[in-house]
């Protein structure tokens, strides 16, 4: 438990000097603490997560009796003279219902990357809405995305959209089953000012209407960010190959792919190996170094990033 109380401290420290725009800190979203990695023994059970100005403690099995409140005790003092909220989520529980133990919740909650913002829904849903993980993949993006038309498929809230654009993207298409998720996506965009004639937003099933994706094509860069497993519409042990054997039509003047993958029961080998089979002609380039603060006792469990070049047609 001490450890957290430490990681924490240090963010109390970073708030403390951060910069105010209209009285509000800006300091970026981060993940204080990662237990899932098992890098720190009793604790794989709890991560903890900062977005201004919620500190966000995510429980993904019951912890030990007491265990919580004597962690609350422990930090508690530590933020009293900064305006937080300390929010739970008990992931291990039906619904992963949420409980704010200190402090308010805001009406409205984002993320900050720098000088974007997204918005999240905390305490609504079990995912945030935006991955703190991928930073090493948005990071990639922000270097390459300029001048080029981007494909972003699986695109969720759209951050990676944000990110390209503000990058200097030529345009970027945006695709997922859900329009819920893609409208999160338009209000990201319009939250940080970005013109809309640079993105669309394409609400389908990828695996069922490839010619509807193909129409705003062709692209120069393809990001596929699936969920590893979403019961029926992608199961990534099966589904993955048929995005990989795609992307020659997708991309007929070549270009650059970054292939995600959060499944830690699927290694680097196995989506190696969709590509060697789907798309042989595409040339290995690298995998991103994971999120440092993520670590993990067996890096072929983290997340995997991995960029391949296609050559023209």
């Amino acid at each position: 438990m001490q450890i957290i109380v430490d990681h924490l401290a240090v963010l109390a420290k970073k708030m403390a000097v951060a910069p105010k725009v209209d009285d509000v800190l800006v300091i970026d979203s981060q993940r204080i603490f990662h237990g899932r990695g098992r890098c720190f023994s009793g604790l794989e059970f709890v991560t903890v997560d900062y977005y201004q100005p919620v500190i966000l403690i995510t429980l993904f099995a019951e912890p030990p009796v007491q265990w919580l409140d004597k962690l609350v005790a422990h930090i508690k003092p530590i933020f009293d003279s900064l305006a937080t909220c300390l929010l739970v989520q008990r992931r291990y529980l039906p619904q992963a219902p949420s409980e704010v133990l200190w402090g308010e919740l805001p009406k409205e909650i984002y993320a900050q990357r720098g000088s974007s913002r997204f918005y999240l829904h905390l305490a609504q849903q079990q995912n945030t809405g935006f991955f703190l993980d991928m930073e090493p993949g948005r990071l990639w993006l922000e270097q390459n995305a300029a001048h080029r038309r981007v494909l972003n498929l699986f695109a969720y809230t759209c951050a990676f959209s944000v990110v390209a654009i503000a990058a200097g993207a030529e345009k970027v298409v945006n695709v997922d089953m859900s329009r819920p998720a893609l409208n999160l996506g338009r209000a990201n965009h319009q939250l940080n000012g970005l013109a809309k004639d640079k993105s669309e937003f394409v609400a389908e099933n990828i695996l069922k209407s490839w010619s509807r994706v193909k129409k705003p094509g062709p692209y120069d860069l393809v990001v596929i960010d699936p969920p590893s497993y979403q019961k029926g519409s992608f199961v990534a042990e099966k589904d993955y190959a048929k995005v990989i054997r795609r992307l020659p039509e997708l991309m007929p003047a070549g270009g650059l792919v970054l292939a995600c993958l959060n499944a830690p029961e699927l290694s680097v080998a196995f989506l190696q190996q969709q590509f060697s089979e789907q798309c042989p002609q595409a040339e290995f380039v690298e995998r991103l170094q994971p999120h440092a603060d993520f670590p993990d006792v067996e890096p072929e469990q983290q997340l995997k990033l991995l960029v391949y070049k296609i050559p023209a047609a």
